[in-house]
């Protein structure tokens, strides 16, 4: 089944007071190239976040986002309430002493900088809520796969037709490879009359079937055929053929290249030009195939 890299899935589970949410967003790339960002506290779920990804997406460029919504305040900050009276008071002394008379919300922020008035109590994160973020992750990778599936099948039917369009061209190159061995001959032996020179015709013939030969294309054709056969069937038979079909790709290319230069006639040169064209953006839609 063809897929593409892009794509988009999010997924929800409750724990509790507690909702979870997971984004992961894919593009194409070589391998995968997975980011995480999680809030710190759930920093335990991070390594089986990154297994659901892994296994379950392949390959692409992953940005997954994990949030939560809680029903309450969610909250480790907590106030020391002895060493905040015992900061202020001594500010006030100062401010008596030096005869300053203390603004209260000044006060306030000074008191609240300093060391230990603010402390932070690690809280405990329970299994059913890393169960939840795992449970979250696997419908958003279920969900991106489904993108995926969706938008293979649009690509890969944008890369058959386009494929069936160089064959057509192909075919279309054939009319004018009799017409141009003639134009050939007859240029060749006009340009000899007038050179006014005695030709022994016998080797002129040689020479011209030699020069000929050189450019026949018969041997492009039938690996050019045989290429986009094997692309189709690359295609209809494999899970994952991206890469595969980026090498036959750049073998039709080859052989295309081939043909263009041993064209030597105006119409063929249009007809792989066009050729090219449709190539150069098989090559583009591949890089977005699993």
């Amino acid at each position: 089944m063809i897929k593409s890299m892009t794509g988009f899935g999010k997924g929800e589970a409750i724990c509790g007071d507690k909702k979870f949410r997971v984004e992961l967003r894919s593009l194409n790339s070589k391998q995968l190239d997975l980011s995480v960002k999680i809030p710190s506290k759930y920093r335990a779920a991070e390594a089986e976040v990154r297994n659901i990804v892994t296994r379950m997406l392949q390959r692409g460029k992953v940005d997954c986002f994990v949030s939560f919504e809680a029903a309450v305040a969610d909250t480790s900050a907590h106030i020391n309430r002895e060493a905040f009276m015992a900061y202020a008071e001594e500010f006030r002394k100062v401010c008596e002493d030096s005869m300053i008379t203390p603004d209260g919300g000044a006060l306030l922020n000074a008191v609240m900088r300093m060391p230990d008035v603010v402390t932070s109590e690690e809280q405990e994160v329970s299994d059913l809520e890393l169960a939840a973020i795992c449970e979250a992750t696997k419908l958003a990778a279920e969900q991106l796969d489904a993108f995926r599936i969706q938008e293979g099948a649009i690509l890969i039917a944008d890369l058959l037709s386009r494929i069936d369009l160089i064959q057509r061209y192909r075919h279309d190159v054939e009319p004018f490879e009799s017409s141009r061995v003639e134009t050939i001959k007859t240029r060749i032996r006009e340009n000899m009359q007038k050179l006014a020179l005695e030709v022994d015709n016998n080797r002129l013939e040689q020479e011209m079937i030699f020069y000929i030969e050189k450019l026949d294309i018969t041997e492009e054709k039938v690996r050019l055929d045989n290429h986009c056969a094997y692309f189709r069937e690359v295609a209809a038979s494999e899970d994952a053929p991206g890469r595969k079909l980026g090498f036959i790709a750049q073998e039709l290319g080859r052989e295309i290249n081939t043909m263009g230069s041993k064209s030597n006639e105006a119409n063929m040169q249009r007809l792989v030009v066009m050729m090219k064209d449709e190539l150069e953006k098989i090559k583009e839609q591949v890089l977005n195939i699993l």
